[in-house]
């Protein structure tokens, strides 16, 4: 099920994808699933429309998984466990504009994390910094076990519909 912001007729709608390749660079899984959109994200995106207070809001560029089960809720501020280590660091990911129903309606976010040990990756994010920082968007999956030496590629979307 998609959270949806309306405001006047427009909303935000998020999708999260997650590719599992193992270490020779086989496909072995996809996860296509809906994101939870957060309050505190909402805010921020609102503020990066301001030109009064553009200094004090930051873009969504950082991608971060971890192995947290508790359901994602609109009042998420972080991770239920985020991973730290085993290739699985939050980083910074590629953003794009993409399009979804009208040219360039989508704010696309792309990472691919190399893995160097042995995880059960079950949650995921989208923040605006390197820590701590304001989450956008979280998701639950099923566990995603990935080894030493697989690939993770994470695609976070949300929409302007």
């Amino acid at each position: 099920m998609k959270q949806n912001l309306k405001s006047e007729g427009a909303q935000l709608q998020g999708f999260i994808k997650i590719e599992h390749f193992d270490n020779v660079g086989n496909l072995m899984e996809t996860v296509n699933t809906p994101n939870a959109l957060m309050n505190l994200g909402f805010k921020e995106v609102a503020g990066l429309f301001n030109t009064d207070q553009a200094g004090s809001y930051t873009a969504f560029d950082y991608i971060a998984v971890g192995t947290g089960t508790t359901t994602a809720t609109a009042t998420d501020t972080t991770l239920e466990t985020e991973e730290t280590e085993n290739g699985l660091a939050r980083a910074a990911g590629t953003g794009t504009s993409v399009t979804e129903n009208v040219t360039d309606d989508t704010a696309q976010f792309l990472k691919s994390f190399t893995v160097t040990g042995s995880v059960a990756v079950t949650e995921s994010a989208v923040l605006n910094a390197s820590s701590e920082g304001t989450m956008l968007c979280r998701q639950t999956f099923s566990a995603i076990n990935v080894a030493d030496g697989d690939t993770l590629q994470i695609t976070w979307k949300v929409t302007v519909a």
